[in-house]
């Protein structure tokens, strides 16, 4: 069941599962509520902050947005949670 859109890990946990080594099991009602408000605490946005960007970054951030479909703000705090989560990389020079 390899595939190239999973992981090294991912293909090993698929080939353990298709060898019969791996069982899934249905989660528990407090284990699905448990999942359910970490994921609720991650996305709460209960802050709120004030920057100045240049119009023609701004104007940029929100053409991009447009093309993605979803609002500037929510653009803007996307890149900055995966910037703190180590998800957007910086260019190194």
């Amino acid at each position: 069941m390899k595939s190239k859109k999973m992981n090294k890990e991912e293909n090993y946990l698929a080939d353990a599962y298709d060898r019969g080594e791996l069982q899934l099991e249905n989660p528990t009602e407090d284990f699905l509520q448990m999942l359910a408000a970490a994921g609720e605490n991650t996305f709460k946005k209960d802050k709120q902050i004030k920057i100045r960007l240049s119009s023609h970054d701004l104007i940029g951030i929100q053409r991009k947005a447009a093309r993605k479909g979803v609002s500037y703000q929510a653009l803007i705090a996307g890149l900055i949670h995966q910037y703190v989560e180590g998800d957007l990389l910086e260019a190194t020079r």
